[in-house]
Formats: structure tokens, sequence, C-alpha cells
């Protein structure tokens, strides 16, 4: 017969409570696992961007987009109303002084300019008839003072002979006194004929100077009319691109409406747009580099504009006189303007959305781990696609650059999967 043996009530009470440790342990593991389950937030390798911490110099860069733009621009307008009647050339072409553009058409300036010419040769014609008239005038004075000389001559040989003859009583008092009167009066009369002529000469000169001065201002009225109607071809004016024609054929064109925009074609700046937070750091005379896609022009900035469009600044920059074949007016391009340079600092490539001098999260890389720890970085001046790191990182350390903003903030921790 068996003998069923009871276990000591000691024994027992030792394995439930081992069991209760067990299962209090196996609770907080869980526990502990879900909270760090919890904090934890899961990215895909792949789908995130991941750079560097550099040491290095780095230049303070502030980029911008813009345009290649003429140097030397004029601008062709309509001096008369007129109506476009053939059009030569069209955008993009390439002119010289004498190109003409296009040939306009009026009419009314063609009879203004032949009643012009009319009136300039009625003008000229009375002039001439003036001078005769003058002349003609002056030849009569001239004639009757060689008549008053020939009998003051007479009358002088007349009174020296009576003046012999009066002490042989020959002839009377009388008439050697009405001779000596007669020189007198002759010689008087010589001397005003004299000056009146002198007078004459003045006068007929300024008669001649006024009708002078009425040709020249209709030879003015001529040129200038004759300027409208050569005006009726346009020309360029000087080498260059016509960037912009603003008419058609047919139209009809009001004084001074434009006509056409020419640019010189190797005489070019850039006007860039920079960003409103970055220009307090542009200067004049900074140097910059011009990118058009196909070649790199090294200018230096030559004007800021003071107005604000858009949130950015405009900012024109002299080109070198020799550029090179990809430059044209009117190409997009990029700028790079060169405000300063840093000396051996930390930096990396600028994250989404990020300022300078401002505070950042980024996640930085665990080495040898799969996770990442979210980590505040201090910032400094941006440098095109670069930014200055003052605090919060060293050489070598790997940060998630990406925009996280759709995983949870406050995860201090961040999974990598492959």
């Amino acid at each position: 017969m068996d003998v069923v043996k009871k276990k000591p009530k000691k024994q027992w009470l030792a394995n439930k409570y081992q069991l209760v440790a067990v299962v209090l342990l196996v609770v907080i593991a869980l526990i502990a696992w879900a909270l760090k389950a919890a904090g934890t937030v899961s990215v895909s390798r792949k789908d995130v961007l991941v750079e560097k911490v550099k040491l290095g110099d780095l230049e303070v860069v502030t980029e911008g987009f813009g345009v290649l733009s003429s140097n030397r621009q004029q601008l062709l307008t309509a001096l008369t109303p007129a109506t476009v009647k053939e059009v030569v050339l069209k955008p993009g072409a390439h002119v010289e002084p004498d190109s003409v553009i296009v040939r306009l058409e009026n009419p009314e300036l063609i009879q203004e300019v032949e009643d012009a010419q009319q009136e300039l040769l009625q003008i000229m014609a009375n002039l001439r008839q003036l001078k005769l008239n003058n002349q003609r005038e002056i030849l009569n004075e001239t004639a009757n003072l060689a008549e008053l000389t020939a009998r003051y001559e007479s009358a002088t040989l007349n009174r020296k002979a009576e003046e012999k003859l009066i002490e042989q009583g020959i002839v009377s008092q009388l008439a050697y006194q009405e001779s000596v009167l007669e020189e007198n009066q002759l010689a008087k009369r010589i001397e005003i004929l004299k000056k009146r002529i002198e007078q004459l000469k003045l006068v007929h000169q300024e008669s001649v100077n006024i009708q002078q001065e009425r040709l020249k201002q209709q030879q003015g009225q001529v040129k200038i009319r004759q300027t409208r109607l050569d005006a009726l071809e346009v020309k360029a004016g000087f080498s260059g691109v016509l960037q912009r024609l603003s008419v058609e054929l047919g139209q009809s064109l009001t004084q001074g409406q434009e006509v056409a925009l020419i640019g010189s074609v190797t005489d070019l700046i850039a006007l860039v747009r920079v960003p409103q937070s970055q220009v307090q750091q542009v200067v004049v005379g900074q140097t910059a580099v011009v990118d058009t896609r196909r070649d790199k022009i090294v200018g230096k900035v030559s004007r800021i504009e003071p107005i604000v469009q858009d949130n950015t600044v405009e900012i024109e920059i002299a080109l070198p006189e020799t550029l090179p074949a990809s430059a044209r007016p009117q190409l997009n391009v990029d700028a790079s303007i060169i405000a300063d340079k840093l000396q051996q600092v930390l930096y990396i490539e600028r994250p989404v959305n990020v300022k300078q001098h401002s505070k950042i999260n980024l996640y930085r890389l665990t080495s040898g781990s799969s996770t990442a720890q979210l980590t505040t970085l201090e910032l400094g001046q941006i440098a095109g696609r670069y930014i200055e790191v003052i605090s919060g990182a060293k050489p070598d350390d790997a940060f998630i650059i990406s925009d996280l903003s759709n995983l949870k903030s406050t995860a201090p921790e961040l999974a990598i999967t492959p």
C-alpha cells in the first residue's frame, strides 16, 4: 500500500512567491517595452536625407535668381501720328545703327514739309530782292553824292576865280559872296549826304539781318519737319538686338507711342532677386557669380534696389566686358553673392525651412545602431546650401535633415528601418 506524502507548507509558499515575482517582472518588461514603443517612431532609410557635419572654410553666399539685361537700352517712339506701313524686322533680330525696323506713313507730314520748303524758297527770294533794292538805293545816293561833289568843285573854282577878279573891280562884292555861300552850302549838303549814305548802309544791313533771321527760322522749321519725315523710317540707332516690337502692320500710332525697344548685346548686367531676410548681408562691391547654366561669370554688386517686392529685393550685378556666348539678354540665370568667408567652422547642408541664427531639433544617427536621437542644434549664418553649426554637434555627426513634420515632434528617438 502506497503512502501519500504531503509537501511541507513552507515550500508551497516559496514557490508561490517565485511565480508572483516572475509575473511582476514580465509585466514590468511589457510596460517598459510599451513605453519605449510609444516614444519611438520608425522611418525608412530610403525616405530620409542624411547629411554629415563638416569642418572647414565656408563661404557665406546669398543666392538669387533673375535675368540678364542690356546695360544700354533705347526706346524708339513715334515722333508724329502715323500708320505702320511696313514691318521690316522682328524681335530677336540683330541691328546696326542704320537698320530700319519699321516704316511709317503720314501724308499730312509730307505736305507740311513741302509747304515749309516753299516758304523757305520765298524767304530766300525776298532776301535776294531786298539786297538788290538796297544796292539800287545806295547806287542812287552815290550818284547824288557824285553830282553834288562835282557842283561843289565847280563852285570852288568859280569862287577862287571871282576872288582874284573882285580886287580889280570886275566882280561885285555881292556876286562874290553868293559864290562863297553856294560853295559852303554844297559842302554841307555833301557832308549830310555822306552821313545819310552811311546811315542807309546800316539800315540796309539791319534789314538784311532781319530777313536772314527769318531765313534761319524757316530753315529750322524745314529741318524739324524733314527730321520727322525721315523718322517715319524707324532706325535702331546703335548696334544691338531688337528686344521688343510694340506695333503691327496697319496700326495707327499717336505721337510718343512706343514702337520698339533696342538693347545692347555685349554690354549686359544681371538683375537678380534675393530674399528679403538675406539682403542685409549684401553690400555694393561684393563678388558675385552668375550661372547661365552653361558658363559662370564673375561680376560685382553695383546697385541694391531700396524697394521690397514679394519679399525679395532686386540686386544689380555688373558683368565684365568680355562675356561667353551663352550670355544673352533676357536669359534666366542664378546668382551667388559672396558676402563673407568663415574660417574653420562646423557646417551642414541646410535643413528644410531653417532660419539663420536660430535653434532647431534634428535627429542624430547613433553610430553602430539603427536609431536616431533628437538633438538641439544652435545655427549661425546661412551660406547657400549650407548653414553654420555653432553648438550641438561635432565633425562627422550624421543628422536627418528631411522634413519630418508628419512625425511626432516630441519623439526623443527615431528608429531607422532598412
